[in-house]
């Protein structure tokens, strides 16, 4: 990543141009359009290169090392919910939603199911009376943040991270349209994320989205480590779960 300040955008198109980073558009060929696309103006100056494909490479590592390393550890306990769910309540074990991913493509996102068959698909919190709704272990699994343990075949796959912006509902049409907006969209969704730490079920939509634009302007492989660290903590203490 580089920071240049007191200069135009013509001068930062050219930057651009001339560190010759593989896979990056010509700005020069594609006008300024393009470039923005490789630059973010933040308080009159330009950070270039903020998401290098040498950083998306190594995030993408970690998150395929320990993605592995957390199934082969969690195997078994993971079988053993999975075991709970289907003997506790009727319906299929993990709940497959249609989640938003990088670029507002749709995906398929997993979870141990923590609400009966026939919940209607809106998240938690909008339920008027959320309780009528939770399996018998569902609670449990929702307040442990347990449910969401199979997300790790997600990061496997490469449709998540273990830290981003939380993948929106595919009707959740106000957060979506915000995201995309302040460029969130082009973040690969993740396990947690900036917001999730700062308040998670708490928070309205447009905080949720400004803690978003907060992270994507300051994405680093330590924040990263930072956030996750952060996350085991307020795991524990099931901080931000409403429901």
């Amino acid at each position: 990543m580089l920071v240049v300040c007191d200069i135009n955008s013509t001068l930062a198109c050219s930057i651009v141009a001339k560190m010759a980073i593989p896979n990056m558009e010509n700005p020069r060929a594609l006008g300024w359009e393009c470039c923005r696309k490789n630059c973010q103006h933040i308080n009159g100056c330009f950070v270039i290169g903020n998401l290098l494909p040498l950083n998306r490479n190594t995030k993408r590592l970690f998150d395929l090392l320990l993605s592995f390393v957390l199934l082969l550890m969690l195997f078994l306990p993971i079988l053993l919910i999975a075991l709970l769910v289907k003997l506790t309540s009727k319906g299929p074990v993990f709940y497959i939603s249609d989640r938003i991913g990088v670029q507002n493509r749709i995906f398929k996102m997993y979870k141990f199911r923590t609400m009966e068959t026939y919940t209607p698909p809106v998240a938690t919190h909008l339920l008027r009376n959320p309780h009528l709704f939770w399996s018998p272990i569902g609670e449990l699994l929702r307040k442990t943040s347990i449910d969401e343990l199979p997300q790790l075949f997600n990061i496997l796959k490469g449709d998540m991270s273990f830290v981003g912006p939380r993948p929106a509902l595919f009707n959740q049409n106000d957060l979506i349209e915000l995201r995309t907006q302040k460029g969130i969209h082009k973040l690969v969704p993740g396990l947690t994320g900036w917001a999730q730490i700062n308040g998670r079920d708490d928070l309205p939509i447009p905080k949720k989205v400004e803690y978003d634009e907060h992270y994507l302007k300051h994405l680093s492989f330590i924040f990263d480590l930072k956030i996750i660290f952060m996350t085991f903590f307020k795991v524990i203490r099931s901080e931000g779960v409403k429901h």
